[in-house]
């Protein structure tokens, strides 16, 4: 673990935040379909501090959701997410793909939110390089840092799992997460760390260090079950997988970050099933002993 203070959450959990995902609010047919109201109070009632909502959920009512939980006595962590900028999943065109970026930055705003989180994207079709992709995710951030920054709004590059490489993102790695950062240089640009595609990086702690203090704009917490079924869908619940939960945030923590940790679970075959209320009361039950 690296030589750093960790935060005690054992008797306070306010920086708990919710990531609604974790209910399946984030897929269609997924959850027990709980109106923004209803998760509103009941992260309240439990002494959550924050919530990150999905764009499928806000629709017209961002401005109304985000006083709405600020009201509560919570904040609004983030939005979920940027559209794929590149690869097999992005928006046809150019366009198509700043247009909905530009959009989901204006969703963040008027939300109120922390930060919007960024997915960049698989392999660009035909170039069958990685490489290339970066390039290609690099010049649409770029384009968009300025406005995000005019609208207050934090971009959160996110590195995911190799597995995803092909179709959901070439940005694998956080060494190539902060090097683009590097890269472009503006002050709108910043990281989010999830355990789930972080956990197996043993130079973790190294490249955060790297990207210096005050660029990690989230921590997202979960675990990787040992024996993984699906690799999108079945995600485990703090303490169920392999993943040191206090190395990495460690790790994240060593790098100056003193924000949030938001649970973040897909899981359509376990969790998604379960009472929310039983899931939130869970979360809260692991990040206080576990995390």
């Amino acid at each position: 673990m690296p030589d750093v203070r960790l935060r005690d959450f054992s008797e306070d959990h306010s920086a708990l935040a919710l990531n609604t995902a974790t209910l399946g609010h984030n897929m269609d047919g997924c959850g027990a379909g709980w109106s923004p109201e209803q998760v509103i109070d009941a992260c309240a009632e439990r002494g959550y501090g924050a919530i990150t909502w999905w764009r499928r959920e806000i629709g017209q009512r961002a401005m109304e959701i985000g006083e709405r939980t600020r009201a509560a006595g919570m904040q609004v962590s983030g939005l979920c997410r940027s559209p794929f900028l590149v690869g097999p999943l992005a928006p046809r065109t150019r366009q198509g793909v700043l247009d909905d970026f530009f959009g989901s930055i204006e969703m963040a705003s008027d939300l109120g939110a922390s930060c919007l989180t960024i997915c960049v994207g698989g392999v660009v079709e035909d170039t069958h390089s990685i490489r290339d992709s970066l390039k290609e995710v690099a010049t649409i951030v770029a384009e968009a840092a300025p406005v995000a920054q005019a609208a207050g709004v934090r971009l959160a590059l996110e590195p995911l799992n190799p597995v995803y490489g092909g179709n959901r993102s070439c940005l694998v790695t956080v060494r190539d997460a902060v090097d683009m950062c590097d890269a472009i240089d503006h002050p709108a640009l910043a990281l989010a760390i999830d355990v789930y595609h972080v956990w197996w990086d043993t130079t973790l702690g190294a490249e955060l260090k790297r990207a210096g203090a005050g660029r990690i704009a989230g921590y997202h917490l979960c675990d990787w079950l040992a024996d993984t079924q699906d690799v999108l869908l079945d995600r485990g619940m703090m303490g169920e997988g392999v993943a040191d939960l206090k190395d990495i945030r460690g790790a994240v923590e060593g790098a100056g970050y003193t924000g949030f940790c938001e649970v973040e679970i897909f899981s359509a075959g376990n969790w998604w099933k379960r009472d929310p209320a039983e899931v939130l009361d869970i979360c809260v039950e692991r990040f206080r002993t576990v995390c």
